[in-house]
This record gives structure tokens, C-alpha cells and sequence, in this order.
């Protein structure tokens, strides 16, 4: 399947460990087939070395956000600054991410997830973006969110692991979803169930690496070379052939992000 054309449309690879071995891991992820890669932020003090990271390397594009697993580190300093990013219109800056809600903590700060995420979803539609959305536990509440507060450009819910009641309400909203390592694990039925029945041309492939790793790769960091792992998955639950597969996927990731529109 190496003639094939991936996109890891969900890699934090401005962490360990990409982190100064960037070159090798994209030599083993161009050599997998996965030619382009979205590196994600998880709070504002990041956004300054992925943008350094996707000035240097090609086939690198940035997503700027603050996620809802560490609220306690945001505050209006780093929605300025990602609006100061925002304001510059880098070319390589394709997404407002990783944002979302996320109830795993013991005291989850919601209403604070809440607000600051609603603040992001703005900027997106101010600055006709797509969002990259986390959620956990959070589904339902995330699409009443989203129908609240529209983003023009939509986005994608990230390593979608919900039922399908709940992904054809992102999908009814105009979002994408994310097929992850998840369905690598014969365990995960509900998941791999729902990817399996969900229309083509609203699926995106993507690793979450260094996280979620694969099965047969418990304890070691994801890499956005086992996208390919995923798709090899993804297609023993669907009736496509891969080259249909592979090729859907690529373009959903094209036309979501406008990278055939990246200089």
C-alpha cells in the first residue's frame, strides 16, 4: 500500500519524540506514504515552536489552540496571542486546535472549558478556519455547543470513540470525523462499528501520536507513520477498495484544510 497518499491529520509532532529528530521521523513517515502531517497545540505556549516547525519542514502544517485537558493554563493573554497568530495568516496555519471539552479530571473546570472554548470557535469563523475538537465524555454537550456557536469552515472531532447517534450529529453539523488507533483493538466493536457505517466523505485519518497507541504497540509512542496501520484497519471493516479508501481520505483532508491551497 505504499503508492498510496495519507495525511496524518491529527500528530503532536512538536513533542517527544519528534522533538529534535524531525527530519528522521518525517523521512519514515514519507516512506510509509504519509506526506503531510497537522501538528496540533495544546496551549499557547507552544504556538510559537510549531510555527518555527512548519517553517522549516515541508509537508508540516499547524493547528493553534488550547485544549480543554489543561484549562487551568489559559487565560486572555493566550486568546490574544492566538489571535495575534491568527491575524498574520500564516499559510501554513490550517486549523484553530486542539480545542473541545473534556470531563476526565476530577474537577474539569467546565463552565471555564466552556467559555474558552467558545471564545476559539469565534476566532475560527472570524478567520474562516476549520477546528480541530477533543471531546471526552463531553459529546452531546459538545454538539449543542457547536450548533449554539457555527464555525463557516466546520472541523473535525478528533479521535471519534462515541456511538453513532452521536457522530451523525457532528456529521448532520456539517463536521468531519477522526478515525484513530482505536479500531485496531478487536475490542473496541462500538467504535469500529460505527466507522465502518459512516458516510466516506466525512472520514480523516489520523495517529494522535505520541498518544493512542496502536494495538501491538501498547507502551510505545504513536508515530504518524502507523497511519497506515489505521487505514489497514479501517479497511477490513469497509466495503471500498483501498485505493477508493485511501484516495476519499486524502481529498476530505485537502478540501477540509485547503492544503492544495498551501503555497
Amino acid at each position: 500500500m505504499s503508492r498510496l497518499r495519507f495525511i496524518d491529520t491529527h500528530c503532536h509532532f512538536d513533542f517527544p519524540p519528534f522533538k529534535d529528530q524531525e527530519s528522521q521521523s518525517l523521512a519514515q513517515a514519507t516512506a510509509a506514504g504519509v506526506n503531510g502531517i497537522i501538528v496540533p497545540a495544546v496551549a499557547a505556549e507552544y504556538f510559537e515552536r510549531i510555527m518555527t516547525l512548519v517553517d522549516r519542514f515541508n509537508g508540516l502544517y499547524a493547528a493553534l489552540g488550547m485544549h480543554p485537558i489543561v484549562i487551568e493554563q489559559h487565560d486572555e493573554a493566550g486568546l490574544a496571542l492566538l489571535e495575534h497568530y491568527l491575524q498574520a495568516g500564516h499559510p501554513r496555519l490550517v486549523a484553530i486546535g486542539e480545542i473541545g471539552l473534556d470531563e476526565y479530571r476530577a474537577n474539569p473546570m467546565s463552565e471555564r472549558q466552556q467559555d474558552v472554548l467558545l471564545s476559539q470557535l469565534k476566532l475560527a469563523d472570524r478567520y474562516d478556519l476549520p477546528v480541530i475538537l477533543h471531546s471526552r465524555r463531553t459529546h452531546d454537550r459538545l454538539a449543542a455547543v457547536l450548533r449554539r456557536q457555527p464555525v463557516a469552515r466546520t472541523g473535525v472531532v478528533h479521535g471519534f470513540a462515541g456511538s453513532y447517534q452521536q457522530a451523525q450529529a457532528f456529521i448532520r453539523l456539517g463536521y468531519y470525523i477522526g478515525v484513530g488507533g482505536t479500531i485496531t483493538y478487536e475490542r473496541a466493536a462500538k467504535t469500529r462499528t460505527v466507522m465502518a457505517r459512516l458516510p466516506l466523505d466525512r472520514l480523516l485519518l489520523e495517529t494522535d501520536a505520541p498518544d493512542m497507541p496502536l494495538a501491538g504497540f501498547q507502551g510505545q509512542p504513536n508515530r504518524p507513520e502507523r497511519a497506515v496501520l489505521t487505514f489497514r484497519a479501517l479497511c477490513g471493516l469497509r466495503s471500498e477498495t483501498p485505493e477508493q479508501l485511501a484516495e476519499a481520505l486524502y481529498q476530505n483532508s485537502l478540501r477540509l484544510f485547503r492544503l492544495d491551497q498551501v503555497p
